[in-house]
Order: C-alpha cells, then structure tokens, then sequence
C-alpha cells in the first residue's frame, strides 16, 4: 500500500513539473515572446484609456464645483465665502481637496509636536 501511494505522488510529482517546464520553455521561444509584447502593450494600452477616462471625470467635477462656488460667490451668499480669518496667519484657511474644499491639515495638529 505505501508503495502505490508513492508511485502516485511521484507521477503527480512528474507531470506537475512537465507541465511547468512547457509552460517555461514555452515562455521563451519566439512566438512565447511576441505574445507577452503584445500582452504588454494591451494592458498599457487599457491604462492609458482608463486614466484618460479619470481625468476627464475629474476635470468635469472640479469644473462643476468651481462653477457653482462662482455662481455663489457671485449671488453674494455669505456661506460661499467661507470662513474669516481671524488671529494667527492661517487660522481657518480652507484648501481644494479631491472632493471640495477641506480644512487645512496643518491646523489640526492635536497633540503633535511639529
């Protein structure tokens, strides 16, 4: 019994490592080649687009927000402003993040030394 199940497991051994080493061999020959070339350039080819796609998604959302932050300002609404600075040079700034504006991480420095 120990004998047949050695002889399976050194069979199951034997084509594990053909199997790999066709695929390996395979890998690099010429034909193996080109197709990760082309493989490659899909693939770059399916980043760029994606990323021009985000751009564009990105740059209509900021266009809109600007749009509408003007289009407040503009009617005089007194949140559109945003908040007054008062005291200390900096206190209460706000900067553009990726969704509008943000405070300023640099005013929340609770317990951190700088």
């Amino acid at each position: 019994m120990r004998g047949a199940i050695w002889f399976v497991v050194g069979a199951g051994a034997g084509v594990y490592a053909m199997v790999k080493g066709r695929r390996a061999a395979e890998a690099f020959t010429a034909d193996g080649l080109r197709d990760r070339a082309q493989a490659l350039g899909v693939g770059a080819r399916i980043f760029r687009d994606e990323l021009a796609t985000g751009k564009a998604e990105k740059e209509l959302e900021l266009r809109e927000w600007i749009e509408a932050r003007t289009e407040a300002i503009a009617s005089g609404s007194a949140s559109a402003r945003g908040p007054k600075q008062i005291g200390a040079d900096g206190a209460g700034q706000q900067r553009l993040g990726l969704n509008g504006p943000t405070e300023d991480p640099r005013q929340n420095m609770e317990g951190s030394n700088p």
